[in-house]
């Protein structure tokens, strides 16, 4: 291959080393139940909210419902767009609550999921309430420099009888 063909190769190869980048850079997600259309984008997609279910790792029976802005366009078809820092959540049983082996920590983070390029996170603390026998869960968004004090809370109480076993 001569050198001139090679250079012209360059900005393909930086191109597709980008998007592989930030496809492996994604958040762990938890599972999209559905999404509303808030702005249209003629390029790209449209500005949503979205609703995505996660199942509590350490307590069967507990699911939370997360729902928060995402950004569309180009920015966000790329991946390169910063989420607004606003988010509700709604956690429910919705099984037989149980809890594993180990006891839990007091405060413990639930889950986090990027929702810009680097620097910010959506994250959801659970809390046990002892006095109550109540799961509480407070989600929020962090950046490495300033956060955002907009947050949402909820709690799931624990059928009495079962008691949940903290540290």
């Amino acid at each position: 291959m001569s050198t001139p063909y090679i250079r012209r190769l360059r900005p393909a190869f930086s191109t597709l080393s980008l998007l592989l980048l930030l496809s492996a850079c994604g958040g762990a997600g938890g599972e999209e139940i559905g999404a509303v259309d808030t702005v249209f984008k003629l390029i790209g997609p449209d500005h949503k909210i979205v609703v995505d279910a996660y199942d509590d790792p350490k307590v069967a029976g507990v699911t939370c419902y997360v729902s928060r802005a995402k950004t569309g366009g180009l920015k966000g078809a790329f991946g390169l767009a910063e989420d607004k820092a606003e988010a509700s959540i709604a956690c429910r049983q919705t099984g037989v609550i149980s809890f594993g082996d180990k006891p839990l920590d007091k405060q413990e983070e639930m889950f986090s999921e990027r929702i810009s390029l680097v620097f910010k996170r959506l994250r959801v603390v659970r809390m046990i309430d002892t006095k109550r026998n109540t799961l509480v869960y407070l989600t929020y968004s962090d950046r490495v420099i300033e956060g955002s004090p907009q947050n949402s809370v909820t709690a799931v109480p624990v059928p009495a009888g079962t008691v949940i076993p903290v540290k």
